[in-house]
C-alpha cells in the first residue's frame, strides 16, 4: 500500500494504522503550515507563532548537523527516525536517493508535503524492526539524528543499543558511514541547570537515569564501549555546539574550541531551567584543560572512514543573501579554509571575497598588516558552486592576547596592542576600500606578523579608522562580561572620540546588524519570545543569606519600667518559610505591654490571626494596638489590619494591661510579611496609609 504526495512516495505496507506517539494538535498545525507556506517563509512563521514545536521542526538550523557531510549525487542515504523531515531536505539536496523510516504516519505526512518536490525521497511508515528486513544493503550513509537514544524502544532486549548497530551495519555499502547525533548525558548544560532533554528532569542523565524511563543518552566512554562491543573500529567524534539540534559550530578532536569561543549557552527553548554557574567561563576552563570532549553538550559520531573536515561554522541566521558556511579542511599535508554559500542568492557574496582580497591587498601593500590570500574555486565567479578558498594561517587572535593582558592586570600591555592595532589598520586610509569588520578576533598575531584572516564585509568606500577601531572595541566589550572592567572612557580618549560621536557609531552598528540579519530574530531572541524562564539559585542563596540577618523575630516585655534591650529575646522558629510568621508566646501576668519586631527591615505585614488565651483580639482597637507604621484600610470589618513599615526597626506593640490577664497567658499571632525596599515602603505609607495607628 502506497500514497503519493507530490514526488514523494509513502510506503504504508508495514504501517499498523495507529500512531503510538504524537505531539498532539501542533502536528495538525505543522501539516497546515507545510501545505500552505513556502519553505523560505518558515522563519517568519517561527517568529510569529513563538512555539517550541514550530521552532524545533521547521528551523533551517536543524539541517546543519548533516549539511556538511560530503554526500554527493551518487550516494544512497537511509534516514532512520525521519520525523517531520527537519533534515530530510538537506539529505535530498545532496544524495541520489533518500530512504526514510518513521513510526508516525502524521509526521511522515508532514515530511512528504514539506518535500513534495523531491523526486528522490521514499518514506516507509511503521516499526523499524518490521521495515528493516526489506531495506537495501548498499547505503552510503545511514543517519540516526536524535534517534539512537531510543534504541530500547526500537529494538528492546538486554543490549538494545549494541543490537541496533549490529542490525544497521549490514545495510552499509563497503565504504559506507553511519552518522549518529545524540546528547551527551554529561553535557555541561545539564550540570549548569538545563533539564534532561527527554525526561524533563534536572540531572536525570547525570544521575544515570535513576528515575527510569525508556530513553538513554551516553557519555563519550559509554558510546565507545558500545562501538567496541560491535567491533566498530573506524570512528570519529565531532562536537556540535551549542548542541546537535541547532548546531552553529562543529568541532573535532583535531580542532577543539579555544578559550572565548563558546558563549551561546542559554539552550532552554522548551523548558524552564536553572542557571547554576556561568557556562561560558566553565567552558573556557574546560577548553584550557583539554576536557571539552568530555563535557560537550552533544556528540556527532561518524562510523567508518574519517573525513577531512576539522571544523565547520554556519552563518545561516542571516538574511539569505549572506548565509555561508566556513570550514577548515585537510588538504594534502596542510589545511585550508573554505567559505561556501548556503543559498544561490549568497553566491555573489562569497564571490565578492575574491575581489575584496585584491583591493585590500593593494591598500595594505607595504604596511605591517598582511591580508590572508583568497582565491575562488568552483563554477565561476557568479556560479552557485563557487567557494572562496583561504590559506590557513597560524597565530593567536589579537583578542586573546588583549584578554591575557587584562587578566594579568597589564593595562599598559593592553593599550600597547590597541595602539599597534590602530596604527596598522590606519594604513592606506585614502583608499576607497574598507573592511568594516576589522575586529580584534579577525587578526592573527605571530611574532611581528599580523594577518587579517576574514574580510567578508568589505565595501568600496572610505571610512575613518577611528570608527573601525571604535567598532572593534564595542564588539570586544559586548562579547565577554569580564571585559567590561575595561575603562571605555579611556578608550574614547585614545581614539579622540566624543560621546555624541560614539553614539552615532553605535547607531550605525545597529543598522549594520539589521542589514546582515535582514530583520531575522536571533535564536536568543526567539528563546525569549517562547518565554522559557531562567532562574538563578545563587540569587535565592544570596537572598536567604541576606534574610538570615533581617528575618528575625524579636520580643520585648515592658513590666512598668519600659523596654530594655538586655531583657528582649529572639524567637528562632517564628518564621515558617520566608514570608510567614506563626508564633505562640508564653506571657506572665506581670507584662503590661508586649512589643513584637517582625523583621529588621522595611516591610508590609498582613495580620491574619491574633488570640489572647484563645480569644480573638480586636486589633482594630487603637487603644490596644500601637505600631510605628501606617495602617491600610481592611476590605471588611472583620478583617485584621495590614501595616506598612517605612523603617528598619518595625514594631508592633500590644497593651496587655487592657486585657484580662492570668498568671500564665498565651498570645498566638499569625501574619504574612513581605520585605520591600525603603523607598517603596515610604511611597506606600505616604499614598495609601490611613495615618499612624498610635505612636510608640
Amino acid at each position: 500500500m502506497t500514497e503519493q504526495i507530490g514526488n514523494v512516495r509513502l510506503d504504508l505496507s508495514k504501517y499498523g494504522g495507529q500512531d503510538y506517539y504524537s505531539d498532539g494538535a501542533v502536528e495538525d498545525e505543522l501539516l497546515r503550515i507545510v501545505q500552505e507556506v513556502p519553505q523560505e517563509d518558515y522563519g517568519k512563521v517561527i517568529q510569529e507563532r513563538k512555539q517550541w514545536p514550530i521552532l524545533y521542526h521547521l528551523s533551517s538550523l536543524r539541517e546543519n548537523i548533516v549539511e556538511w557531510l560530503p554526500i554527493d549525487g551518487r550516494d544512497k542515504v537511509l534516514e532512520v527516525g525521519s520525523g517531520c523531515g527537519a533534515i530530510t531536505g538537506a539529505l535530498a539536496a545532496k544524495a541520489e536517493e533518500v530512504t526514510c523510516v518513521d513510526l508516525s504516519y502524521k509526521r511522515s505526512l508532514i515530511n512528504a508535503h514539506r518535500h513534495k518536490d523531491c523526486g528522490n525521497v521514499t518514506i516507509h511508515v511503521g516499526n523499524f524492526k518490521d521495515i528493516e528486513p526489506g531495506l537495501a544493503a548498499d547505503y552510503d550513509y545511514i543517519c540516526l539524528i536524535g534517534v539512537f537514544e531510543y534504541g530500547q524502544g526500537y529494538i528492546g532486549g538486554p543490549t538494545p543499543y549494541e543490537d541496533f548497530l549490529r542490525i544497521l551495519l549490514p545495510h552499509l555499502a563497503p565504504d559506507g558511514r553511519i552518522v549518529i547525533a545524540i546528547e551527551n548525558k554529561y553535557g555541561l548544560k545539564y550540570f549548569a541547570g538545563c533539564r534532561e532533554d527527554h525526561l524533563g528532569t534536572y540531572f536525570g542523565g547525570i544521575e544515570d537515569y535513576a528515575a527510569g524511563g525508556g530513553v538513554r543518552t551516553f557519555g563519550r566512554q559509554g558510546l565507545e564501549k558500545i562501538l567496541d562491543a560491535c567491533g566498530v573500529k573506524e570512528r570519529s567524534f565531532y562536537y556540535p555546539y551549542p548542541d546537535y539540534k541547532f548546531m552553529t559550530t562543529l568541532y573535532s578532536d583535531k580542532r577543539l574550541p579555544a578559550k572565548g569561543e563558546l558563549s551561546n549557552n542559554l539552550r532552554n527553548f522548551d523548558r524552564d531551567r536553572m542557571l547554576l554557574f556561568d557556562e561560558k567561563r566553565a567552558f573556557d576552563g574546560l577548553a584550557k584543560e583539554g576536557l571539552f570532549p568530555i563535557f560537550s553538550n552533544s556528540y556527532l559520531l561518524v562510523l567508518g572512514d574519517g573525513l577531512p573536515v576539522q571544523y565547520v561554522k554556519y552563518s545561516n541566521d542571516r538574511a539569505r543573501d549572506y548565509q555561508i558556511k566556513t570550514e577548515i579542511v585537510e588538504e594534502g599535508n596542510g589545511l585550508a579554509v573554505y567559505k561556501t554559500p548556503l543559498s544561490g542568492s549568497a553566491a555573489g557574496h562569497v564571490a565578492g571575497m575574491g575581489a575584496s582580497y585584491e583591493k585590500l591587498r593593494k591598500r595594505y601593500q607595504g604596511s605591517a598588516l598582511s591580508v590572508n590570500e583568497c582565491r575562488l574555486v568552483g563554477n565561476g565567479a557568479n556560479g552557485k558552486g563557487v567557494r572562496a578558498r583561504f590559506a590557513y594561517v597560524s597565530g593567536t587572535p589579537l583578542s586573546e592576547l588583549m584578554d591575557r593582558c587584562l587578566e594579568q592586570g597589564d593595562v599598559d600591555g593592553f593599550y600597547g596592542y590597541f595602539r599597534e592595532y590602530w596604527k596598522r589598520i590606519s594604513f592606506g586610509g585614502d583608499a576607497c576600500v574598507t573592511d568594516y569588520d576589522l575586529v580584534f578576533s579577525n587578526l592573527l598575531v605571530s611574532g611581528e606578523d599580523w594577518t587579517l584572516i576574514d574580510y567578508e564585509w568589505t565595501f568600496d568606500r572610505q571610512a575613518d579608522a577611528k570608527e573601525l577601531a571604535y567598532r572593534a572595541v564595542y564588539c570586544y566589550l559586548l562579547e565577554n562580561e569580564k571585559r567590561k572592567a575595561l575603562d571605555e572612557g579611556r578608550m574614547l580618549q585614545e581614539l579622540g572620540i566624543r560621546e555624541e560621536e560614539a553614539q552615532r557609531f553605535r547607531e550605525r552598528e545597529m543598522a549594520f546588524q539589521r542589514f546582515v540579519t535582514g530583520g531575522l530574530r536571533s535564536m536568543a531572541q526567539i528563546r525569549d519570545d517562547i518565554g522559557m524562564r531562567v532562574t538563578s539559585p545563587q540569587k535565592w542563596v544570596d537572598r536567604y543569606e541576606d534574610s538570615a540577618g533581617v528575618n528575625r523575630f524579636q520580643v520585648y516585655e515592658d513590666r512598668g519600667d519600659g523596654y530594655r534591650e538586655e531583657d528582649s529575646y529572639f524567637l528562632p522558629d517564628a518564621y515558617q518559610g520566608e514570608n510567614r510568621i506563626d508564633v505562640r508566646l508564653k506571657v506572665d501576668g506581670g507584662v503590661r505591654t508586649l512589643r513584637i519586631d517582625p523583621a529588621m527591615d522595611s516591610c508590609i505585614v498582613k495580620l491574619e490571626e491574633a488570640t489572647w488565651n484563645g480569644t480573638p483580639l480586636n486589633l482594630r482597637d487603637r487603644h490596644l494596638l500601637v505600631v510605628n507604621g501606617k495602617l491600610f484600610q481592611a476590605a471588611a470589618p472583620e478583617e485584621l489590619p495590614t501595616l506598612v513599615f517605612a523603617t528598619k526597626d518595625p514594631n508592633i506593640n500590644l497593651r496587655l494591661d487592657r486585657l484580662k490577664r492570668q498568671e500564665e497567658n498565651e498570645l498566638a499571632v499569625r501574619m504574612e510579611i513581605v520585605r520591600v525596599p525603603m523607598a517603596a515602603a515610604q511611597d506606600l505609607a505616604a499614598r495609601h496609609g490611613l495615618g499612624r495607628v498610635m505612636g510608640t
